[in-house]
């Protein structure tokens, strides 16, 4: 960050259908591509992002955390309708905010929440064939909640964590549920 530039947080969410990911990736559609052209186009700067976490192809995000630096006369208030109107109906920027400079969307996050939808039933659906994963025989429900027994609850996490050098060793506990 320089002396000319604030950082900012953005949360995202998008419809990876067409997306070859969040990560920027050369020659492919990806999420950060697109919020990337469209924060330089506004901005007249180039920018860098800083996601939470990465997503595969095809993967979907309600709440994706996002971090850049933008130059500081940026008008903050106005650009995630900016962003929306260039990003198309595949990216909603659904919040800016300025944010301290040391926010970093990977580190600073605290919880991440995950959720894998199954469609159990003889035929697909439309409307959930890019958000579940068709089965077309049936489940054994209790098989799956006797297994799932073993990881439930609060877990540490901190193995498959990679952190900053300068970052002051600390839990990461993670709890997994499952919902009704």
């Amino acid at each position: 960050m320089t002396s000319t530039s604030r950082r900012a947080r953005l949360v995202v969410a998008y419809d990876g259908s067409s997306f070859h990911g969040f990560a920027p990736n050369p020659d492919v559609p990806t999420v950060a591509s697109a919020l990337t052209e469209a924060l330089e186009k506004i901005t007249q700067s180039e920018v860098q992002l800083v996601a939470a976490g990465r997503t595969d192809a095809g993967v979907h995000a309600r709440g994706q955390v996002v971090s850049v630096d933008l130059p500081s006369r940026t008008k903050i208030e106005s650009l995630a309708r900016k962003l929306n109107a260039l990003c198309g109906p595949q990216i909603a920027v659904r919040d800016v905010q300025w944010a301290p400079a040391s926010f970093h969307a990977r580190f600073s996050a605290i919880w991440r929440h995950y959720r894998y939808t199954v469609l159990n039933s003889k035929m697909p659906d439309p409307f959930l064939a890019t958000t579940a994963w068709h089965i077309h025989v049936p489940l054994e429900l209790r098989a799956m909640q006797l297994a799932s027994d073993a990881i439930m609850g609060e877990r540490d996490f901190s193995a498959f964590c990679r952190k900053p050098a300068d970052a002051a060793a600390d839990d990461a506990d993670e709890s997994i549920a499952a919902d009704p």
